[in-house]
């Protein structure tokens, strides 16, 4: 799969790009969401650097779901604006969504459809021709090792499976930005280390991530960039040397989240 150039990097947090300035993978501004008094995201700014590997992390709660879903169109913001490579969002849908492959989390599938089947079918329906949908499909199949399941429907997929069907759904259009929620979630080792070789062969071919996750090890190993989200708000953005300060980016996180690490008092009749 070919991949476009990858813009210019824009400093996260920066504004809207200059005139002539390549415009960022991924830019939020002042993006709200509330749902009855709650308010899930509260005025998020955020830039993500066109080529990067951008990793969103936050305590459970934290707004990224939220986030994310009304980054790819999925949920529609009460204030404030999405673009991905320019492209409003939602004034102008049809070409911000043909820049991005989205792997939501808790994707439904048509899982009475076998891997193969699911792809042709989404490809003719994204207009790709049919001998493209079938190579295309041909490569993800063998890459993603889902091609010794032909015959399986994807109901009777395991968890890894599931989300390496949904990264190649994600991925067939050939898109410039994909954006993933949980990506490694539940994912066997092995699973999972296809899932990363995969996307580091995808940012080194131009394209840009986005992905939220909980485990800190695997945003350090992969990610470039990094914001960290809690209560809505973005709490600290920016090149993942910069946010974790010297530190481990589990120890930076607890910081600047504020959270609580005890456990060391009470619970004692757990104690032989």
């Amino acid at each position: 799969m070919s991949h476009a150039p990858a813009p210019d990097p824009t400093p996260p947090g920066a504004g809207p790009s200059a005139p002539g300035q390549a415009p960022p993978a991924l830019e939020f501004a002042g993006l709200v969401k509330r749902f009855g008094d709650h308010v899930a995201v509260d005025h998020v700014d955020l830039v993500v650097p066109g080529g990067s590997f951008f990793g969103l992390v936050g305590p459970n709660g934290a707004g990224k779901t939220t986030a994310l879903s009304m980054a790819v169109g999925l949920l529609r913001p009460d204030a404030g604006s999405v673009r991905i490579f320019g492209r409003d969002v939602w004034n102008d849908p049809v070409a911000a969504k043909s820049l991005i492959g989205v792997l939501p989390d808790g994707m439904a599938l048509p899982d009475r459809l076998t891997g193969r089947e699911v792809l042709r079918y989404l490809g003719l329906l994204r207009g790709l021709p049919r001998e493209v949908v079938e190579e295309r499909a041909d490569e993800l199949l063998r890459v993603l090792e889902l091609d010794g399941a032909e015959q399986t429907v994807v109901v009777d997929y395991s968890t890894g499976m599931r989300k390496k069907i949904t990264l190649a759904t994600a991925l067939l259009h050939g898109p410039r930005l994909l954006v993933l929620d949980e990506p490694f979630e539940a994912v066997d080792p092995v699973s999972a280390a296809t899932i990363r070789t995969i996307l580091q062969r995808f940012v080194a071919g131009g394209g840009s991530v986005v992905f939220s996750s909980h485990v800190m090890a695997l945003v350090e190993q992969l990610c470039d960039h990094v914001a960290v989200i809690a209560g809505g708000r973005v709490e600290a953005c920016g090149a993942l040397d910069e946010v974790r300060g010297g530190q481990s980016l589990e120890e930076a996180f607890v910081h600047i989240v504020g959270a609580r690490t005890g456990g060391s008092e009470g619970l004692a009749w757990l104690a032989s």
